[in-house]
């Protein structure tokens, strides 16, 4: 399976996709973020409501663009999105 990433606003976003199968939509769509000092995220996946897709193609679609509003969020309105060291 290749991996779909894209570079958002310099963030690297890389789809990261697992497969469930027998259900019917077997696709669950994540993404890991990237900065542009190399700090990455956890997987972080889709809200439940979305998260599961019946095609590989558009669960990367949809993770990639889920990976760049969360980039467009941290930089535009502060949300956080990398883990802060205890």
């Amino acid at each position: 399976m290749s991996t779909l990433q894209c570079v958002h606003r310099n963030y690297v976003i890389v789809a990261d996709v697992f497969e469930h199968p027998g259900i019917p939509t077997p696709w669950a769509a994540g993404c890991h973020i990237t900065s542009p000092e190399g700090e990455t995220t956890r997987r972080i996946a889709l809200p439940v409501r979305y998260a599961f897709l019946s095609e590989l193609g558009k669960a990367q679609h949809a993770s990639i663009a889920h990976g760049k509003w969360l980039v467009d969020q941290y930089l535009d309105e502060g949300r956080e999105l990398f883990r802060k060291s205890a």
